[in-house]
């Protein structure tokens, strides 16, 4: 049966670990090879910005459309299923790196990293200065890749970390992570949501997340409907439908297939928990995408 295609690099399925941490190539290098439309696939480990210049796109994002009007730029981790499809006049650059190096990037600017735990989908338009900023950095960045100069690397990563800063600052998360009276407990949430995307499909008890994190279960609950909308066990569960609705829409394998990919010893359990979060049927909502689709 087909998964949900994963790649290493931007359309590639083998990853060099003798190669450089980044790649970068203009979009239209890549799109116009697929008739300007990039399948829906996922990247294990490699963090991806596009920056769009000229032109148009449809971003989709987990069966969800999304609308991009240059200039924009958008920031994808890991896992993240998403497929695109460019106008034919789309002009821009696309940076696929490896997420664990990230940290390292971003290592003098503290707090920043946890804004790039989820998508960021940001218009340039009402931000002419630092978008002048960003295509300058990102211009730089593919000028040092294709050449052979010395340090390209060090150039590449300090231009690189201005950029990050940049989507950092205009996402607004700088406010919600300054040292104010919530910034602790907004830090616990967002550690406990990466702890939850990393663990979801060991079904790890609520104690064992509070416990990694320093506090009780009654407190990791007040946090989560404080910063995330859910209790604690919403949000794992959440998470678990999301990637069972990825499998779903993104793939051919059968429920009983998700199920167990999932972890889930019983696939008649698996099918009660989808529908009681979604009001479907693990099949009922595989068609529905596809008819959405058709």
């Amino acid at each position: 049966m087909a998964g949900i295609p994963t790649y290493s690099l931007y359309g590639e399925f083998k990853e060099d670990t003798q190669s450089d941490w980044i790649h970068c190539e203009t979009i239209q290098a890549r799109s116009r090879l697929h008739n300007y439309e990039i399948q829906p696939h996922r990247h294990e480990s490699l963090f991806q910005i596009l920056h769009l210049e000229c032109g148009q796109a449809e971003l989709v994002l987990d069966g969800r459309r999304n609308r991009l009007d240059a200039p924009c730029i958008v920031t994808l981790p890991a896992m993240v299923v998403h497929g695109y499809t460019f106008s034919p006049d789309v002009e821009g650059t696309v940076l696929t790196l490896f997420e664990g190096r990230l940290p390292h990037v971003l290592r003098s600017a503290g707090g920043t990293e946890n804004s790039f735990r989820e998508v960021q989908l940001l218009p340039l338009s009402e931000h002419p200065t630092m978008a002048r900023s960003i295509a300058a950095d990102i211009a730089e960045i593919a000028t040092e890749f294709e050449a052979q100069a010395p340090c390209r690397l060090g150039a590449i990563e300090a231009r690189l970390a201005l950029v990050l800063i940049a989507v950092h600052r205009m996402s607004g998360l700088a406010l919600q992570t300054s040292h104010g009276p919530g910034s602790r407990s907004l830090q616990h949430a967002l550690r406990f949501r990466q702890l939850v995307d990393r663990d979801y499909r060991t079904h790890q008890p609520l104690d064992t997340y509070a416990r990694r994190l320093g506090v009780t279960p009654t407190h990791l609950n007040r946090i989560c409907r404080e910063h995330l909308g859910d209790t604690a066990l919403g949000i794992i569960h959440q998470r678990i439908v999301i990637e069972a609705k990825r499998y779903l829409t993104f793939s051919s394998l059968s429920a009983k297939e998700i199920a167990l990919a999932l972890a889930f010893d019983d696939p008649a359990y698996f099918t009660r928990f989808f529908k009681n979060r979604t009001g479907l049927s693990p099949l009922e909502f595989r068609h529905r995408q596809r008819s959405t689709a058709a």
